[in-house]
């Protein structure tokens, strides 16, 4: 073999080894980026990741994370569930009494914030097609026990999925149907109360 044949023989061989490095990172990024994502918070909710992973990526969802980190329930939430999240929006958390959510976050109110946020979590994936079939069993409504213990009702209002907390307060779904690895989340205007 000549040193020409050797150059040419060695070029081909780099340029398939260089080939393969650039395809693999592109057919990785193209399998995610084939997920069926929803938007929520100015961010895509991959179906891939846990509720936690997502929910931190939501910028309207920033209260909600910093009261699951202040109650313990991350590990809880990015375990392997599933759950069912009603998940308040900040503007939810918002619309509660002046000074509620600080008081909500201080260390000795851990046991009264892991009670409501416990109260928007369900065992088990339901999606809006299981909460259908619910409501329609239920002549209208379904009891949902919550993993707190206490029961939400769902029912439909004027077209919209409807969760009354024990109060009587009446949360409505914006984002319904966002997938996760470990469950499935459905975006609330309001945060309910055991």
């Amino acid at each position: 073999m000549t040193i020409n044949q050797h150059m040419r023989t060695l070029a081909i061989g780099l340029s398939l080894a260089l080939a393969t490095v650039a395809v693999v990172p592109m057919a990785m990024a193209g399998s995610m980026s084939t997920e069926k994502t929803v938007m929520v918070g100015g961010a895509a909710m991959y179906p891939s990741k846990n509720i936690i992973q997502n929910a931190a990526n939501s910028k309207d969802h920033t209260t909600l994370v910093a009261a699951v980190k202040a109650a313990g329930l991350v590990d809880t939430l990015s375990g392997p569930g599933p759950f069912t999240v009603f998940a308040p929006t900040n503007d939810a958390f918002a619309a509660l009494p002046p000074g509620t959510v600080d008081n909500l976050l201080k260390p000795e109110n851990k046991a009264t914030l892991t009670k409501i946020l416990t109260y928007h979590v369900v065992a088990g994936r339901l999606t809006a097609h299981d909460l259908a079939a619910k409501v329609a069993a239920g002549g209208g409504k379904a009891m949902l026990k919550t993993v707190e213990g206490d029961s939400l009702t769902v029912s439909k209002d004027d077209g919209r999925w409807a969760i009354t907390d024990d109060k009587g307060n009446v949360a409505h779904v914006t984002i319904g149907d966002v997938i996760q690895s470990n469950g499935v989340i459905h975006v609330i205007d309001k945060v309910l109360m055991p």
